[in-house]
């Protein structure tokens, strides 16, 4: 039968092996090329099971139509040939295909044709991005390490291979300690004309409490020589002396040079007249001397009043009270 055929005769009556028997080569029928073998014949397809019989074309006919079935590797194709009704209203065939394979398993497909575990991607993207997040803000909260800065300092140019990019102990001790600077017994002061030392007043700090004394006599003086001073600058001069009753003054001189204002020697602890144990201090004045050797005199000059006992001498950098 051919489309638009009113369906007189029915599937079993189409034999596709008619075409090797006698009578079916004078029924005209020819090897199978899309039919049974039949002239006329044609190629329905529909899926297994879906053909009801006693059914009208419309009832049998799907509501949308699928693409052609594609074969899946393992699986029957569930197709069959076959006229479409035996109502005899005329039909067109209907090609339905098989569930696509793309789509995925669904709960009744056994586990077959399933889709990838897109579920399982998923949490392994989300795991990676979570794990580059937290190495991110574990960088940006560390701060710079030990070997960071370790690395820092031989990147640096300036520091040559071999030298240790940290100050030594040598250098470190040098800049901490200060130096010290030279102090002198004024018993062991270059004594003048007419100056000498003694020990009969109480108090003094010098070696064996012995002092100088006979400087209240105009051109009197005592010397110190000063070797050792580590750089050219101002410096602290104290010297430590006795008065009694009532304030002194003398000459400073340094390297020669007059200093600009008198040695004020005065009366600090209130000592009354003849109660030299008890005026016993100290004063300072701040002249500027040079790196390496120095010489510092205290002198009685016209106009001076020099009644005074020496004890000691002694220097500290810089201008300084203590």
């Amino acid at each position: 039968m051919t489309p638009g055929s009113n369906g007189a005769s029915t599937p079993e009556d189409d034999d596709p092996f008619g075409y090797l028997y006698e009578d079916g080569k004078a029924a005209g029928a020819q090897p199978p090329s899309g039919g049974y073998g039949y002239p006329g014949s044609v190629n329905r397809v529909r899926p297994v099971g879906e053909r009801q019989y006693g059914q009208s074309a419309a009832q049998n006919a799907p509501t949308a139509q699928y693409a052609q079935p594609q074969g899946t590797y393992g699986q029957p194709n569930a197709h069959h040939a076959g006229p479409e009704s035996f109502t005899g209203r005329t039909t067109t065939a209907l090609h339905q295909s098989a569930p696509d394979s793309r789509r995925g398993g669904g709960r009744g497909s056994g586990g077959r044709g399933r889709g990838p575990n897109t579920k399982g991607l998923l949490i392994g993207a989300v795991a990676v991005v979570a794990a580059v997040v937290v190495g991110i803000g574990i960088a940006m909260l560390g701060g710079d390490s030990e070997e960071d800065k370790g690395g820092d300092a031989a990147a640096d140019p300036t520091v040559s291979a071999g030298q240790s990019a940290e100050p030594s102990e040598s250098s470190t001790e040098k800049a901490a300690e200060p130096v010290e600077l030279p102090e002198i017994d004024a018993q062991a002061l270059k004594l003048g004309p007419g100056v000498t030392t003694a020990s009969d007043v109480q108090g003094a700090s010098a070696g064996g409490g012995r002092y100088v004394t006979g400087l209240n006599q105009v051109g009197s003086e005592v010397t110190w020589t000063v070797d050792g001073i580590p750089e050219s600058g101002t410096y602290t001069v104290f010297t430590r002396y006795s008065v009694a009753g009532k304030d002194a003054k003398m000459t400073l001189t340094v390297n020669g040079k007059e200093f600009g204002s008198k040695l004020n020697l005065g009366n600090f602890t209130g000592a009354k007249e003849n109660e030299w144990e008890k005026g016993w201090t100290e004063t300072y004045s701040w002249p500027t001397l040079t790196k390496g050797t120095n010489t510092i005199s205290i002198s009685c000059r016209q106009g001076d009043d020099c009644n005074v006992l020496l004890d000691q001498l002694r220097l500290k950098a810089g201008q300084v009270k203590d």
